[in-house]
């Protein structure tokens, strides 16, 4: 679409429904505005209060904000078309973000655009071969309570075998990709590989009733109703300093994560200022603003954990070799079938 047809659909669309109608993304695409996106909640407040006022300090740029969840994201570039992104740089999760760039909505990212990619840690740029960057990383070891736990585990393993952990486990459910993941895991620890889901599956089936939650794991730590769950490590910091005891470990086998992926959309009009908000996202000033908030890992070598957030960073540096692969193609073409024999183990 040409800058005069994209006028002309602005101007019609503000004609049709006032100055409302600036609320839809895409029409913030077509008027040239970088729209980018997060979360709700305190993701939110972090981007407007402090994240995108230091953006426009070191760029100018100011962007529009729009607030919503991966599958929001997906049915909305869907809606909208490959030829009109209502986004400029989308964030989401990897396991969303594969979708979408298989059908087309990102570009390979022009490196040229984006010199801080350079110092990018390998776990935050080999998933993607090139179309994308992970800008946050939040580790997932194993979070326990400390008061309700004798043995502190020491590898995925334990979840299985010791006796102490038996009934007092937390899972997130087969909606959030912390569940996919713990399948692919239990594959990769007693099958052949994290696409050995029979085996997978049968492991699974061996850990009898566990809670379950989409999101919020939290609560079942904090009244006692488990003891012991997959959790990320700045999850566990935020209990920790609100007095709860608890800890997380870095099992042997390695680390799960939850991964915000940030991708450049095909043919977006706002291209440069694009890239220019990429770039801060990994850069050392943006990345240590995310650190210090989230207790999230620095994807960028240049960034040092101080000392006083070593215990609520502990993955950092050599240690951000020991994140665990995964396939999230065979998730998404096996979605349907592994949600149901998921929720056959363990109810919806």
């Amino acid at each position: 679409m040409n800058d005069i047809n994209r006028r002309r659909m602005l101007q019609g669309l503000l004609a049709l429904g006032g100055a409302s109608v600036l609320n839809v993304p895409g029409v913030y695409a077509q008027a040239e505005k970088l729209v980018i996106t997060t979360y709700g909640g305190s993701w939110e407040k972090f981007w407007k209060e402090i994240f995108l006022p230091a953006l426009t300090d070191e760029t100018g740029i100011d962007p529009q904000l729009d607030i919503g969840l991966g599958s929001v994201y997906t049915t909305n570039m869907r809606a909208a078309g490959v030829e009109n992104p209502p986004y400029g740089c989308l964030m989401t999760n990897e396991i969303y973000a594969t979708v979408l760039r298989d059908e087309g909505y990102f570009e390979k990212l022009d490196l040229a655009q984006l010199p801080n990619y350079a110092d990018l840690y390998p776990v935050a740029t080999e998933a993607s071969e090139g179309y994308a960057a992970v800008g946050l990383i939040s580790p997932i070891g194993i979070g326990y309570r400390t008061d309700m736990i004798q043995t502190p585990p020491k590898s995925w393993k334990d979840l299985w075998e010791m006796p102490e952990l038996q009934g007092r486990l937390g899972l997130y459910n087969i909606k959030n990709s912390a569940g996919k993941m713990f399948l692919m895991l239990a594959s990769k620890l007693y099958g052949s590989g994290i696409t050995d889901l029979e085996t997978g599956f049968a492991k699974l089936a061996e850990l009898g009733p566990v809670y379950q939650t989409d999101f919020n794991m939290s609560t079942g730590l904090a009244t006692g109703e488990i003891a012991v769950a997959p959790f990320d490590f700045g999850e566990i910091a935020r209990l920790r300093n609100q007095g709860l005891p608890v800890d997380c470990i870095i099992p042997e086998e390695g680390l799960m994560m939850w991964d915000q992926t940030f991708n450049i959309c095909t043919n977006t009009p706002a291209r440069e200022q694009a890239y220019q908000y990429l770039n801060f996202v990994l850069s050392p000033a943006g990345q240590e603003l995310l650190m210090r908030e989230f207790f999230v890992s620095p994807v960028n070598k240049k960034v040092e954990v101080p000392a006083e957030l070593l215990k609520n960073v502990p993955v950092s540096g050599e240690a951000m070799e020991q994140f665990i692969k995964w396939d999230w193609d065979l998730m998404n073409s096996n979605a349907e079938e592994i949600s149901r024999r998921w929720n056959q183990i363990f109810g919806a």
